[in-house]
């Protein structure tokens, strides 16, 4: 669909700045841009070229929403599944979760490994519907790191995904590091994803510890910064957020075991924390389903019911704190169930900044994402109920969200009332 220029009248817009709701105003929008904020009139300007004008009646409009850690082409829940899955496959089936975030409200992703310059480019040609994609590529791992799924006793296996999915770029030592976030960047990586400590999911490592060494993040990091972009760290412990903070991480995913001393050095270095609850709390009623391990299990328990002192802490010590969620397979459908999970230790202006303002500036986006502001990508929503109040409302999208445009497009149309 094309873009058309659109007045979206009496609205009451949420400054994802100042986390403010304005008065009725008027949204001017031209070519997928906002081109201006004027003061609602009793009746929009008469233009030769305007297409439409949608009245909403003095509802809250929200910047489009930006989740800052998905796996898009995480179309199983089983990762080794995923690996043997054949590429053409995973991207048939990952329309369905792409065009899912969409009607929730999200506009813009970060994927956080696995999605690839082609299904970017298949969203910005209209070939899939979906949010706009900012993609890490292949996760680096050491071997026996967090991404290196191979079962214990097994060396090799043949993996037919083509780098599609979340199989690991193996790279051990400084030199195999840079040569891997080269190819990561060369592939049209828009930022770098590494594992700096165990994980829940992966079955050889323990939950609290580091992985590369502060030598091997720092070239990661170099590279990244050589090609204006960054590195964001799969990171749990204090100990693995602080190594990689200091090497030059900008973000840390989970985060769940964060304590005060790590937060300072994260507030220092000007880093910001990533939590994701909701894929946890879905873990915890799939885990055993899935046939997981005791071990993993264990680990699952300890960093479960962690997440919300983690952000917490973060808050407390002024580290900034993005929105993201983290889900697989069938447990994308409970990507909105992010928003009351963080109800109990951030305001709900608070949780509505960490999905467009604060994740804007993750994306190095800052005045073209989560604004509603002249020269901003027209990413609209308009909502029935007012989330600055209760963040809750946005837990039930299909009946909050009546309208949601991506760069001057409605995806969803507003219905009048």
């Amino acid at each position: 669909m094309k873009s058309q220029s659109t007045v979206i009248k009496n609205a009451r817009v949420f400054d994802s700045i100042s986390g403010a709701v304005s008065e009725l105003t008027d949204i001017h929008i031209e070519n997928g841009r906002v081109t201006a904020l004027r003061a609602s009139a009793p009746q929009a300007e008469s233009s030769s070229d305007m297409a439409s004008v949608v009245d909403v009646a003095g509802r809250i409009v929200l910047p489009g929403l930006i989740d800052c850690h998905v796996h898009v082409n995480a179309v199983h829940h089983d990762v080794w599944q995923l690996s043997m899955t054949p590429p053409s496959l995973i991207t048939a089936q990952a329309r369905h979760v792409l065009e899912g975030m969409l009607l929730r409200g999200f506009t813009t992703v970060r994927d956080a490994a696995g999605a690839d310059y082609g299904i970017q480019l298949a969203v910005e040609r209209g070939f899939l519907r979906g949010p706009r994609l900012f993609i890490a590529g292949a996760p680096l791992s050491q071997t026996g790191g967090h991404a290196d799924i191979r079962p214990r006793g097994v060396k090799e296996f043949i993996c037919t995904c083509a780098g599609i999915g979340l199989f690991p770029a193996i790279a051990d030592g400084v030199p195999e590091v840079r040569k891997a976030v080269r190819e990561q960047l060369r592939h049209g990586a828009n930022q770098i994803k590494i594992m700096a400590g165990g994980g829940v999911a992966s079955p050889t490592d323990p939950i609290d510890g580091t992985q590369y060494s502060i030598e091997e993040l720092a070239a990661a990091c170099d590279e990244a910064h050589a090609a204006n972009t960054y590195v964001m760290a799969h990171a749990y412990s204090p100990r693995s957020i602080t190594r990689a903070v200091q090497a030059g991480v900008r973000t840390i995913e989970h985060g769940n075991l964060l304590d005060e001393a790590a937060a300072k050095v994260m507030r220092e270095h000007g880093a910001f924390l990533v939590p994701t609850l909701a894929t946890y709390f879905a873990l915890g009623d799939e885990g055993l389903k899935l046939g997981w391990s005791e071990s993993m299990l264990a680990k699952l328990d300890r960093v479960k019911d962690a997440g919300q002192r983690a952000i917490s802490i973060a808050k407390s010590h002024g580290v900034p704190i993005a929105f993201g969620t983290d889900l697989l397979g069938h447990m994308h459908r409970l990507q909105s169930s992010e928003w009351a999970l963080h109800a109990s230790v951030q305001s709900p202006v608070e949780i509505l900044q960490s999905a467009t303002s604060v994740a804007a500036s993750v994306l190095q986006q800052s005045g073209q994402l989560g604004v509603i502001a002249p020269g901003a990508h027209a990413d609209l929503l308009v909502v029935d109920g007012d989330p600055t109040k209760d963040i809750t409302v946005l837990g039930n999208p299909e009946k909050a969200l009546m309208g949601i445009m991506k760069a001057g497009v409605w995806e969803k149309s507003v219905v009048a009332s």
